[in-house]
């Protein structure tokens, strides 16, 4: 079984509530076994920054899908969710990535693995981190030391 984060975001509709039905979505897959959940996060966006605020959140997951096979699930799921790729960094009412599959580096058309932006982004790294505090991100190092680099993004942990 390999051991996968995926991060989940939402900024459209009742973001909060898509973001926890997407968590649902995700252990209802026959392929895929949670094993764990960040906290949900409230974050400023990036890229294009007239757009309500994100909710976020990291899962642990384990799965014996391929890097490939996984990405078409969490992409199916995102379209049962009515996910729109208008344009880059568009507002969403749900978006899976695939931040790190076991410890694979990954560079393929359509796939990139550990994430591209990964380690330049407080909403992936702050809940990855809040689940796993040693994990390691393949070719950059401790995800915590990344984390510590983005100090300058808003960032707000939400209560249970």
């Amino acid at each position: 079984m390999a051991r996968v984060f995926v991060g989940i975001g939402a900024n459209l509709g009742d973001a909060a509530a898509n973001v926890r039905s997407a968590i649902d979505a995700l252990a209802a897959s026959p392929d895929v076994k949670l094993i764990g959940v960040s906290s949900l996060y409230r974050t400023a966006p990036v890229g294009y920054v007239t757009q309500p605020d994100f909710i976020n959140a990291v899962a642990l997951v384990e799965t014996r899908l391929s890097p490939r096979a996984l990405l078409a699930e969490l992409h199916s799921i995102e379209a049962r969710f009515g996910r729109a790729r208008s344009f880059e960094d568009a507002p969403r009412t749900l978006d899976l990535d695939l931040l790190l599959y076991d410890d694979l580096s990954i560079d393929e058309p359509g796939l990139r693995v550990p994430h591209p932006r990964l380690h330049e982004r407080a909403f992936a790294l702050a809940p990855l981190v809040e689940i796993d505090p040693a994990c390691v991100i393949p070719g950059l190092g401790p995800a915590r030391t990344w984390l510590a680099q983005t100090t300058d993004q808003r960032i707000e942990r939400l209560q249970p």
